[in-house]
């Protein structure tokens, strides 16, 4: 992804944006805790400062005091000034003052629309509010407004867009009508809040496109806040690298990328997933922190060659043939299909044992329908299964419960679908009492705490409830879960995306590390082609339910024999 930046210095002008010597406190349990430690940085108009940095490092936090949006009940701001346009401290406005800055003079765009759009609000509704709140038009004018806008950010059909409720649009359409109502007013700042995170690569690169053509459009300062390093390059003028509520690096972006100063900078560069080569171990910042060397060991094409030769040799463990499955949409008065739609149309490939096939493709080509399918957790159309020469389709509840101790899923979201009200070592646990595996309890707790410590989390956190461990660490006990039973084939289900490229790379080394210690086959599923070329021995291709290719993954990608594919390699951020 390459996106050209054609804002000349001349349009770039005074500082619309300076923050100055930040410091903020969150209260946890009755303790006040410093997050925000003296953060320093400016935005001039017409410029893209990319903050970058992982979960927890203040990025976002810095955005919200900007806007005035920090909870007074649990954070307080104990030094530093935050000044727009060279003149206005916004930490000294009233909250009457701050309402003409948000919104008006002042923009964001959030990272998951669908929590920050009104759901039982119509699209169009939401926009005309908020020009309605700003600007001294009649209603007629701003819906017309809004039908512009929404042109403007490239939304098929504005009006029926403008009538949509956020719940029957696409993850894409919510984000632009989010970065519509952002613009509506024309603002000197726009705030984006990792807008591009939870998106396909095409719809992400088209949604950076869009936020730099409007930047062009108005002139406006952009502060781009995410933790993808890649994406950050490609909008951005200068980098600001954020690291446990401190500032560790500034520069230009080339510059920052190309000779990196600071330890966590190297740390985040080096973590994700090189395209040009396939190294067996994905350093982490942890290691560049530790100061410890770091050398990259690459996997030769001539040994990958060798053990693909060893791999395909044997049988499938899986056999999918003629696979369909079929929702229906539309039913008529009399309870019959009237309009259905073929999540997985006609999907057919093998799977062997000790492989890793990676599936990829944007939101709704089927990928994570097919992996369900697979677990039967899903009704299938028709087509045929096969698991070790015997058929899937049509099992008994008895049966069905033994298929699922053999193939297990690592959802996306561990937190929902870890149960709250009980503790990780009984829900790590619980798989074994399921099947009879281990009844005495002590035994059981010592199986659990074993395979904890092998997938990185201390025993002593056995007791520990869900909410009280990081995204990281809560992937971890959903792979430990899923791995207690000793499964022969693991689906991970976008099981790295929502994640840190730091965390991202310690999760891909562990599954690597397990699959070599306990002889795992899986089936990765992710829209992260970056990732999912890096952890395949094959690769395949989804869009609208169909497999439109599949091969040895670094084939894939270098020759793609599709125009699809190849349109998904081009969007990947570099």
């Amino acid at each position: 992804m390459n996106l050209e930046n054609k804002i000349t210095e001349t349009q770039i002008g005074e500082d619309v944006l300076k923050i100055e010597n930040l410091h903020i406190e969150f209260r946890s349990n009755g303790i006040w805790r410093e997050v925000v430690k003296g953060v320093n940085f400016s935005l001039k108009k017409g410029e893209t400062l990319g903050l970058v940095g992982e979960s927890g490092s203040g990025k976002s936090v810095s955005a919200l005091a900007t806007m005035g949006l920090l909870d007074k009940n649990n954070a307080k701001i104990i030094a530093g000034s935050i000044l727009f346009n060279s003149s206005v401290d916004l930490l000294k406005l009233s909250e009457k003052e701050m309402r003409h800055y948000r919104g008006g003079k002042i923009s964001m765009i959030f990272q998951e629309p669908m929590t920050s759009l009104n759901p039982v609000c119509k699209c169009g509704k939401q926009v005309v509010e908020m020009i309605l709140q700003h600007d001294n038009c009649s209603k007629k004018d701003a819906e017309k407004r809004t039908l512009e806008l929404f042109a403007e950010v490239l939304l098929p059909e504005p009006q029926r867009i403008f009538n949509a409720y956020p719940h029957e649009l696409s993850g894409g359409q919510k984000q632009r009508v989010m970065i519509a109502m952002a613009i509506a007013c024309k603002p000197d700042l726009l705030i984006a809040d990792e807008p591009t995170t939870a998106l396909d690569v095409s719809v992400q690169k088209a949604v950076l496109e869009l936020i730099k053509a409007i930047q062009q459009k108005y002139g406006m300062g952009v502060l781009f806040i995410s933790h993808d390093l890649g994406i950050v390059r490609s909008i951005s003028d200068k980098i600001a690298v954020i690291y446990k509520g401190n500032i560790v690096e500034t520069g230009d972006k080339d510059v920052v990328f190309n000779n990196p100063q600071n330890a966590y900078t190297k740390g985040l560069l080096a973590c994700r997933p090189p395209m040009d080569y396939r190294p067996k171990r994905l350093p982490t910042v942890e290691d560049y922190m530790n100061e410890q060397k770091c050398e990259f060991v690459k996997i030769l094409p001539s040994e990958r060659s060798n053990a693909h030769s060893i791999l395909y040799s044997q049988e499938p463990i899986l056999q999918i043939k003629d696979l369909e499955v079929e929702y229906v949409i539309e039913k008529s008065l009399l309870g019959r299909k009237k309009k259905s739609l073929k999540a997985v149309n006609n999907v057919s490939f093998e799977l062997y044992k000790g492989e890793t096939l990676g599936l990829v493709g944007e939101s709704g080509c089927g990928k994570s329908t097919l992996g369900r399918a697979i677990m039967q957790l899903v009704k299938t159309s028709s087509g045929n299964m096969i698991f070790e020469g015997k058929p899937l389709n049509h099992l008994s509840e008895t049966a069905l419960k033994m298929l699922r101790k053999e193939i297990q899923i690592i959802f996306q979201d561990p937190y929902s679908s870890l149960n709250p009200k009980i503790t990780i070592g009984e829900a790590i646990g619980e798989p074994l009492k399921t099947y009879s595996i281990e009844t005495d309890a002590i035994k059981r707790r010592m199986m659990v705490e074993e395979l904890m410590e092998k997938v990185g989390l201390d025993a002593a956190y056995y007791n520990r409830y869900p909410h009280e461990f990081s995204g990281g660490q809560r992937q971890r006990i959903g792979i430990a879960r899923a791995l207690i039973i000793k499964p022969k084939i693991v689906i991970c289900d976008e099981s790295v995306s929502a994640l840190d490229v730091s965390i991202q790379a310690q999760v891909l080394n562990l599954l690597a590390d397990l699959k070599n210690e306990f002889g795992l086959t899986y089936i990765f599923i992710s829209h992260d082609l970056a990732v999912v070329k890096y952890v395949s021995d094959r690769m395949m291709v989804m869009r609208r339910g169909k497999v439109v290719g599949i091969g040895e993954a670094d084939s894939v990608y270098s020759n793609p024999s599709d125009e699809y594919i190849k349109t998904l390699i081009d969007s990947v951020a570099r």
